[in-house]
């Protein structure tokens, strides 16, 4: 049991003092990248599906 409490000793002191917290800019600038990535990523996968539904049809065409 004391194992336990220690831990949390130790957690909450890593986390009191040892970890450094972004400033709001850093928090801002970091979300802005998050979701420019996110919407960068979303679109390429839209084209590749798109691209891909395309080529199936033209393929499935052959065999019709």
């Amino acid at each position: 049991m004391k194992k336990i409490g220690t831990h949390f000793q130790e957690s909450y002191h890593e986390l009191v003092e040892k970890v450094t917290w972004p400033t709001w800019n850093q928090l801002q600038q970091s979300t802005v990248i998050v979701l420019v990535a996110t919407l960068l990523i979303t679109a390429m996968v839209w084209v590749m599906d798109i691209a891909s539904e395309n080529l199936l049809k033209l393929v499935y065409s052959f065999f019709k």
